[in-house]
């Protein structure tokens, strides 16, 4: 009895509590969005991660079919260098082929990370699990053989995939895809060496720089004095946090510098994520993560992304799986270092490889409710929405309406969707709140969407103020540290 209590207490209630029909009751249920499959939308920004498959780690054919039932676009790969050049100028692409076309079947988008190293060209790597960490940059052979390699890569893939990024998190302080040191002026000339390898291959190509994960301007900016801002499309950053209001400044910022160098650029958010356990490892360990604060984490900051000027979005990842950035070949122990950033849960076999039946967590649910949401073409604009702080009954107080992040996004037929949430801290309190919205001369049926379980909802009349010809306000509207999404019209498209 003492284990089923402490069961319930430790697990079942901070995944689960928090009381999510608690504010919900009086509104009226009308049913759940229905998830799209990624064939059958046109345009979307929200893509995921199937990373570390040049590593093995986990079998992604488990996982085409769950994701695309979802409705998710983008995905990004990793080349594998290490992995389809076993003998020197041999490549077998027989593995990222079936990859590549899986993917394109179901309606994905895959972009290609160009990394990692390759023992062939590199003493170093011969020790590395991946060969993660060493770009091939100091002979002349290791240069010449990259550029070989990324010429037969993109030339393969010439109509299937149109976006490479080149390489991954340079920037990182523990270096451990950049081995020998960060140096931002290698990294410059290594991205315009290989920009123009891509361009001779596809002139039409995307190509994606930067692929930063530091909180920081000058290891960018550095690369930009090199003449990398002139070879590239765009800028990816990685930002994992579990305060995604950091993420406003970081964009600006981001914009401000490119615009120096080249105001073309465009941006990507290559990388966020959260954990679903306490004892993961990698970024944002140790925090008390559970799967309900990972799927909230995930609203809240892809909505955020949603809400800036980045060109799509990436979820990492698709699957729980061993993070083996830092691993030694002999020493199984240095890469068991198990994430579960992953949107499909896995279990692990003895060599760290991901198993089971990759169930799905409630971040899948998440994620698939925002593909549902924000399909198509939108603006995010300003719309005639402002905060009210009434008295609200439900609480016994009045309404909150201090530190709410919100957003509007508007299609060109005039629906609209409003985002709102309270950013608090998801480590140490499960937040509810009240709080009225008042709205002016936007037409259209209302609809609250709560995009944690996809269920929809009409607001009684009961909980509506009309005033003048075309002003409205929504009394005591429920308040949650997740984004609830208000639509007015058919902004959810068929």
């Amino acid at each position: 009895m003492v284990y089923v209590v402490n069961y319930v207490i430790n697990y079942i209630m901070p995944q689960y509590s928090g009381g999510m029909e608690i504010k919900m009751e009086r509104l009226k249920k009308t049913g759940k969005l229905e998830y799209k499959k990624s064939a059958d939308i046109k345009k979307s920004r929200i893509g995921i991660g199937f990373e570390k498959l040049d590593r093995d780690v986990f079998d992604p054919t488990k996982a085409y079919d769950k994701l695309a039932a979802v409705g998710i676009k983008y995905v990004r790969l990793q080349s594998g260098w290490a992995k389809t050049e076993k003998q020197k100028g041999v490549y077998d692409f027989a593995w990222l082929d079936e990859i590549v076309d899986n993917l394109i079947s179901r309606g994905f988008i895959p972009w290609i990370c160009l990394c990692y190293g390759n023992a062939l060209y590199n003493e170093e790597a011969k020790e590395s699990f991946g060969a993660v960490g060493y770009p091939p940059i100091y002979t002349e052979e290791a240069k010449k053989a990259w550029d070989n390699y990324v010429t037969a890569l993109v030339t393969r893939y010439r109509d299937k995939v149109g976006i490479y990024e080149v390489w991954n998190e340079p920037d990182g302080v523990e270096c451990y895809c950049w081995k020998h040191g960060t140096n931002a002026k290698d990294l410059g000339e290594f991205t315009i060496a290989t920009s123009k390898a891509i361009r001779k291959a596809n002139p039409d190509a995307k190509i994606i720089g930067g692929v930063i994960c530091v909180h920081s301007l000058t290891f960018l900016s550095d690369a930009f004095k090199t003449g990398m801002a002139d070879y590239i499309d765009a800028v990816s950053f990685h930002e994992y946090t579990h305060d995604e209001t950091h993420l406003f400044g970081r964009v600006s910022s981001l914009r401000g510098l490119c615009d120096m160098y080249n105001p073309n650029i465009k941006l990507v958010q290559g990388e966020s994520g959260s954990q679903s356990r306490s004892d993961g490892a990698g970024a944002l360990a140790g925090g008390a993560w559970t799967e309900r604060r990972q799927a909230k984490q995930l609203l809240r900051h892809t909505v955020a992304d949603l809400m800036t000027e980045v060109v799509f979005t990436s979820y990492f990842s698709c699957m729980d799986m061993i993070e083996a950035l830092n691993g030694t070949i002999g020493d199984k122990a240095s890469y068991l270092d198990y994430g579960y950033f992953g949107v499909l849960r896995a279990d692990f076999d003895e060599n760290g490889y991901s198993t089971g039946e990759y169930s799905e967590k409630p971040s899948y649910y998440a994620l698939g409710n925002l593909c549902a949401i924000f399909t198509g073409e939108y603006e995010v604009k300003p719309v005639p929405i402002m905060f009210m702080k009434k008295t609200s009954p439900r609480i016994f107080g009045t309404d909150d309406t201090e530190n709410i992040t919100s957003a509007g996004f508007v299609r060109k037929d005039g629906s609209c969707a409003f985002a709102y949430w309270k950013s608090t801290n998801l480590m140490t309190n499960e937040y509810e709140s009240t709080v009225s919205i008042h709205y002016a001369d936007i037409k259209g049926a209302v609809r609250l969407i709560d995009p944690y379980d996809g269920s929809v909802y009409e607001i009684p009349e009961s909980m509506t103020e009309r005033e003048g010809t075309s002003a409205v306000t929504f009394n005591n509207l429920p308040l949650k540290d997740y984004p609830l999404i208000l639509t007015f019209g058919e902004f959810v498209e068929e």
